[in-house]
């Protein structure tokens, strides 16, 4: 049985911070776009929440950072940077227009993305689970099917299908994007929220940054008085299962005492607030992110080692870099073809640095090469929240383009 068809010019599979922030900056440009997600919002997702300052400017130019701030989530306004028992504490500095820093709790920052999606103009539905695409007689895609939470069947037609549906992606898998580099995945991460261990005071907060013998960890002040604290390394001391009888919180906390016994009496003192989350082996890879009527955004295009805490801000930059793509096809300035391969050239120079970087990071060198390689991530960070905040700010117009190529 088939249900209704509806159209679009774009379909986006997937509405957490890839896909809320395409499809809100779509419909800014005045395109038809639907934005469809299995899970109703707000709801969480696994993330250490840090936003890198690229991304903080994103959220400025998009008039989003005043609504993430007054969700509660703490301004950063200190990063400090410890290594056998010595603090270096820095004021995060005014720079591409930005002097904070967030660390939001996803079920607030997805929300207020989506909903800014919907005043801008698109289609939000939401317990739609996508199970395939749909091509036409010359294998391009045109659309999606699936169905509700009701197991009601939906089918989406639309000019360009975005997947920003993970690191698992279905669209992804469904359209055969070919992985085009792939590196070690050796890295795992272990995290848990804790209640009096980050450092906020008058709702400015500090993000810390723990080096270890081959371990790095953090701690991220974020929303209801909690800090997200994490710690990283290779798969064998990070992501080995504890025996079933072992506390997990325990086990947590002997790890972070091998990063920082300073910080590990702190998480003693204070009080666990989640489960012990795990994620083991971080791939670090980079999918073909176009093809015939698809494209793919957020860790569906590109993932890598979740140490540098820079996911969001690979969301962010690369859903901005594939809007202006779709929009310049749309508006006539270019062949949808040659627009969705600017946009892949456009995210494989911008990721080039930083994954290379992130990569010799996971592999935990000795300390004063992480220390080095640290600094360089950071200069990498700078500049490429410095290229965002010059480029063109997007209109919110919201006047549809009559394409007339959906139907």
């Amino acid at each position: 049985m088939t249900g209704p068809t509806s159209f679009h010019d774009v379909v986006v599979v997937g509405a957490r911070c890839a896909g809320a922030a395409t499809a809100m900056l779509l419909a800014r440009l005045g395109h038809d776009v639907v934005v469809v997600d299995r899970a109703s919002f707000p709801s969480d997702t696994v993330s250490t929440h840090a936003v890198a300052r690229g991304g903080v400017v994103q959220l400025s130019r998009w008039g989003l950072l005043d609504d993430v701030l007054a969700s509660g989530a703490p301004a950063i306004r200190e990063v400090s940077f410890h290594r056998n028992g010595v603090a270096d504490v820095r004021a995060v500095k005014d720079s591409a227009g930005i002097d904070v820093l967030v660390n939001p709790r996803r079920y607030v920052l997805d929300t207020i993305l989506l909903e800014a999606a919907a005043r801008a103009g698109a289609e939000v539905r939401t317990g739609v689970t996508v199970t395939d695409v749909v091509r036409d007689a010359t294998g391009r895609v045109i659309g999606v099917t699936g169905h509700d939470d009701d197991r009601r069947p939906v089918t989406l037609r639309g000019r360009i299908v975005v997947g920003a549906d993970g690191l698992g992606s279905r669209i992804a898998r469904a359209v055969g994007a070919p992985v085009i580099d792939r590196r070690h995945d050796r890295g795992s991460l272990r995290y848990a929220y804790y209640e009096g261990v980050g450092h906020v005071d008058g709702g400015f907060g500090r993000t810390e940054l723990h080096l270890g013998d081959g371990l790095f960890g953090g701690v991220f002040p974020t929303h209801d008085g909690l800090a997200n604290v994490w710690v990283s390394g290779l798969d064998e001391v990070v992501g080995a299962r504890a025996g079933s009888r072992v506390d997990p919180h325990a086990d947590f906390v002997a790890l972070v005492e091998a990063a920082d016994p300073e910080l590990a009496e702190r998480l003693r003192a204070g009080r666990p607030a989640s489960q012990v989350r795990v994620f083991r082996h971080m791939p670090n890879q980079l999918r073909q992110p176009v093809g015939p009527g698809w494209a793919l955004v957020g860790d569906a295009g590109y993932f890598r080692d979740a140490l540098p805490g820079y996911g969001i801000t690979d969301a962010f930059r690369d859903a901005e870099q594939l809007a202006v793509a779709i929009d310049r096809a749309f508006s006539g300035e270019a062949l949808v073809d040659a627009a969705l391969a600017g946009f892949q050239a456009a995210r494989d120079a911008a990721v080039a640095d930083i994954f290379t970087i992130t990569v010799a990071l996971s592999e935990q060198p000795p300390a004063d090469r992480f220390v080095e390689l640290q600094r360089s991530l950071a200069s990498a960070i700078e500049a490429q929240a410095l290229e965002m905040a010059a480029w063109p700010q997007i209109p919110n117009n919201q006047t549809k383009h009559l394409t007339g190529a959906t139907q």
